[in-house]
């Protein structure tokens, strides 16, 4: 069996600094990777006056979404999807899950068909009263195992190698493998769990507790609060996963950087309980605050508590996750942010 060929798509903040550690690590581990190159996609635009597929083939740095961070040399940045993933046969998905339908429409029969994928990417799909985990949404469309990764990783700590751990929920255990051997360093332990749909519904639905955190943070009301509503914004996440989806593991919640520890690294600092923080604060518009402060980079929680509103309403079972719902309701609907913690 021939090595594995890796394709990064996705060049964001977070793309950037997980494609540096695939990068080093396909370097480390060539007897199971081809380390002539690791293709990154880039969705091409201008920045300082460059292309930045330039900027980071020349530079070996992602000048606008990951500034100060030396990529390895092998990390190629490519401009047009179909090449980046010509031949590899160990794809990693991340990008904002607004742009991953087009993806795969680009994608569908272009991909090897002996081929896996890992999606980091964050957030649900959903069609009225069916929803779905964007893992499962990939392996259908393309035919791929494909697995999940998720944790209490902010980028820009991990592309310094400060000490952070991730969750892997594996389709099959020889795939996690595989997915670990890429990713893990000294620096960044990543954990195996037979869990793709706790670790998929983890990572999306944290994002919502996290808008929840910065509503408190910019009302002011303190740390008990903020730990009521991580505790709370556990819970529900645990109960929706174990309502609506088969065979969720309980350890993907208290035992997983994918669970507890990713709510409160995203309560804490997180770009979504940053720019909620702002939105009390300053009484601006979301995306008026989103292009102001995550230089390119997409809010995530509003949108997927959307989509879990939507989601809810088509079963039947608004008022279930009184704190999904308040989330939703101040910020698509105006309900005043000092209603966040009535009925809780």
């Amino acid at each position: 069996m021939g090595k594995e060929k890796v394709a990064i798509i996705g060049s964001g903040n977070w793309g950037s600094a997980i494609a540096r550690l695939a990068g080093l690590n396909v370097s480390k581990h060539t007897d199971v990777f081809d380390d002539s190159r690791v293709p990154i996609w880039v969705f091409e635009e201008d920045f300082e006056g460059k292309k930045l597929t330039e900027i980071i083939n020349e530079s070996h740095e992602n000048k606008k979404y990951l500034p100060g961070i030396q990529l390895p040399e092998n990390v190629v940045a490519i401009p047009d999807l179909e090449e980046a993933v010509k031949d590899a046969t160990a794809l990693v998905f991340v990008m904002p899950h607004q742009f991953l339908a087009k993806t795969l429409d680009i994608l569908d029969g272009k991909v090897n068909k002996n081929a896996k994928a890992i999606t980091l990417i964050k957030g649900v799909e959903v069609k009225g009263a069916d929803i779905h985990i964007f893992a499962d949404v990939i392996e259908k469309r393309l035919g791929i195992s494909t697995s999940a990764l998720s944790g209490a990783n902010i980028a820009n700590e991990v592309a310094k190698d400060t000490f952070s751990e991730t969750t892997v929920g594996y389709r099959t255990e020889e795939d996690g493998k595989l997915w670990q051997k890429l990713f893990q360093t000294p620096n960044f332990k990543v954990q195996l769990i037979d869990d793709v749909a706790g670790v998929s519904l983890c990572g999306a639905l944290k994002n919502i507790v996290a808008v929840a955190a910065g509503f408190v943070d910019g009302l002011g009301y303190g740390d008990n609060s903020k730990a009521a509503i991580m505790r709370i914004g556990l819970l529900e996440m645990k109960h929706f996963c174990q309502e609506f989806f088969d065979n969720v593991k309980e350890e993907s919640f208290l035992q997983e950087s994918s669970g507890v520890a990713d709510v409160i690294t995203s309560c804490l600092g997180g770009r979504n309980k940053r720019v909620a923080e702002a939105f009390v604060k300053e009484k601006k518009p979301f995306d008026e605050l989103e292009k102001k402060m995550l230089n390119g980079q997409k809010l995530q929680g509003i949108h997927t508590a959307k989509d879990v509103h939507v989601f809810l309403k088509e079963r039947d079972r608004i008022g279930a996750y009184p704190l999904f719902d308040k989330v939703y309701q101040i910020s698509w609907e105006d309900l005043p942010v000092a209603k966040l913690t009535e009925g809780l």
